[in-house]
């Protein structure tokens, strides 16, 4: 049977697809990765492993669990064998239903909120979450509450690991869904604190060049035009467009040219 399950997740890009984004990072640099997992087994072995306690690394290259300790097997009714062949499938498998919508509009939110802030505000962001995990076999629910943050951002601000802390909860939280919230620190010290429940407030962090890309799009100029106006090739000019495309959560131009219109930069 777990040949079959796992035969069938390897099939299948049920969930990964909503990490597309991260996977398209365009990573830069060389990390040691047996260093890194040493440094997280020996991270296991200092803060003393329990049934309860779980830690996992996520590689967002390739979208597979890099790292996982703890009694995994016990807690979820899927033997490791499926977390090490296809970690973040059968990781989002066991996610209870109802619980999934948010979990992927969440990393969503993570995602863009982590490439709005400039690279020393990246190192300083973490996120928590708390969900339902449903034990395969048992269909036994159970909350779990983990804190993450990244564990590898490379020469370029891009997110490359992440690292869970995750616990399991015996007393079920106030919330009955799933939940989260992210922090950072900003240039100034200010600790920035958002949550589910916080205000819905549209922020929208361009850089100085992507700035002057945007005046130049509201003025109607095309990219060859905003390539010789600002001395750069018009590579480049794409390049910026696909940021701020992203950035504004944009599907493309002409929606781009709806949000800009709206917001005062």
């Amino acid at each position: 049977m777990d040949k079959v399950l796992l035969k069938n997740l390897k099939k299948q890009d049920k969930y990964t697809k909503f990490f597309k984004e991260w996977k398209n990072q365009e990573f830069k640099g060389e990390i040691d990765e047996p260093k890194l997992k040493d440094e997280l087994a020996t991270l296991s072995k200092t803060i003393g492993m329990q049934e309860s306690l779980v830690i996992a690394c996520f590689d967002y290259r390739n979208l597979n669990l890099a790292f996982f300790t703890g009694n995994v097997e016990k807690l979820t009714g899927y033997p490791e064998s499926m977390f090490r062949n296809k970690g973040m499938e059968t990781s989002f498998t066991m996610i209870h239903p109802d619980d999934r919508p948010e979990l992927f509009r969440f990393q969503k939110i993570v995602f863009d909120a982590f490439h709005g802030l400039s690279i020393p505000e990246r190192h300083t962001f973490e996120f928590s979450y708390t969900t339902r995990w449903v034990h395969r076999t048992t269909q036994d629910v159970i909350w779990m509450t983990s804190k993450v943050r990244p564990y590898v951002i490379d020469e370029c601000g891009n997110f490359i690991m992440d690292l869970h802390i995750i616990v399991q909860l015996f007393t079920p939280p106030k919330s009955k869904n799933y939940d989260w919230s992210y922090t950072y620190s900003k240039a100034d010290g200010t600790r920035i604190f958002v949550s589910k429940n916080s205000p819905v407030i549209k922020a929208v962090k361009l850089t100085s060049k992507e700035r002057e890309i945007v005046d130049l799009i509201l003025e109607g100029k095309e990219s060859k035009e905003i390539s010789k106006i600002l001395n750069i090739s018009i590579n480049t000019v794409a390049t910026h467009r696909k940021n701020i495309l992203r950035k504004l959560g944009a599907k493309n131009v002409g929606e781009m040219i709806k949000i800009l219109a709206s917001y005062n930069f």
